[in-house]
């Protein structure tokens, strides 16, 4: 009895050792989140043992508060919010990988010629004082535009909200968007006045953080969930999965086939894209840094205050070539 009641018990912490375990993930529904949609569709993230409580944002400030109130791990997005969580929130967040430089464009209405036109109309953003309306900022200050004096800043929330309020009311005259949006804005007629790292320099913009207590006490579950996304970003990447990412892209953002195929190639793209294996950038960090000290005041401090990338380097490390 008692060699068969052993039995049962290592059978039992057998299947739990088997259970998958659960990341809570946050993002926002762009195509930016095609690897995360990739992976668990390929079971990429399963066969890390892992599954994914995918769920997406309205806004940068959602998503902040929602990670400062535990209801995610680990989030996808513009990593100045990371920067922003530690200076203005005060909540402890680190920052653990890199993701790409924005594929961001500075798009207007039809009517606006120039940044010039743009003096007195509205400006719309995510949230008004992080990431991309940063940047938004900087390249009007750089064409004698300022903020609060020469035109409006109206919030609104990501990028399909921007460019919805843009597409049902001109006086929206501008806003920084990236994909599949600009394609979309194209659509409409609207026109870019530049991608936003040919105006600014090279930028770090998404990356994954999550709050440093968390990543203490998760730190082999975070490495595999590292390791799995890069795998699964790889896949992405893959030309010759092009057909099975359009297919995900149409379905995920609702979007049709030639946008879902245009997007797909700039997604991967080797200049503009995705950083290969989510590598982070650190000059585009420190000019990250620069840009938010001199729009919103203070000076930059050092990277290394919101970065632990040995999380990432660990993960890497697994990964074969």
């Amino acid at each position: 009895m008692m060699q068969r009641w052993t039995l049962v018990l290592a059978m039992l912490a057998s299947a739990a050792a088997a259970e998958p375990a659960t990341v809570r993930v946050n993002s926002f529904p762009n195509a930016k989140a095609l690897p995360l949609h990739a992976g668990v569709a390929q079971g990429i993230f399963a066969k890390h043992g892992l599954a994914l409580q995918l769920s997406f944002t309205e806004n940068s400030t959602k998503q902040r508060e929602g990670l400062a109130a535990g209801e995610f791990d680990v989030v996808h997005s513009a990593v100045d919010n990371a920067v922003a969580m530690v200076e203005t929130a005060k909540k402890d967040v680190v920052i653990v990988t890199g993701g790409d430089s924005g594929m961001n464009e500075f798009f207007v209405q039809a009517d606006v010629r120039s940044f010039a036109d743009l003096r007195g109309r509205k400006l719309v953003v995510d949230a008004p004082n992080t990431a991309y309306a940063i940047q938004a900022k900087k390249i009007l200050l750089k064409h004698g535009l300022k903020d609060g004096t020469d035109y409006t800043v109206v919030p609104v929330g990501r990028g399909e909200l921007r460019l919805k309020a843009m597409a049902g009311n001109r006086d929206y005259a501008a806003a920084v968007l990236n994909l599949p949006f600009t394609i979309q804005a194209e659509q409409l007629g609207m026109k870019s006045l530049g991608n936003t790292v040919d105006i600014l320099g090279p930028y770090q913009a998404n990356g994954a953080y999550a709050l440093r207590a968390w990543v203490g006490s998760h730190g082999p579950l975070l490495e595999r969930y590292i390791a799995a996304y890069v795998e699964s970003l790889r896949w992405v990447r893959r030309l010759e999965n092009e057909t099975e990412c359009v297919t995900i892209l149409m379905d995920k953002l609702k979007i049709d086939r030639d946008v879902a195929e245009r997007t797909y190639r700039l997604l991967v793209d080797p200049v503009r894209g995705f950083t290969p294996d989510a590598a982070f950038d650190t000059e585009g960090f420190r000019n990250l840094l620069a840009l938010r000290a001199e729009i919103e005041g203070g000076s930059a401090p050092q990277p290394e205050k919101y970065l632990d990338l040995s999380y990432y380097r660990r993960a890497i490390g697994t990964l074969g070539k």
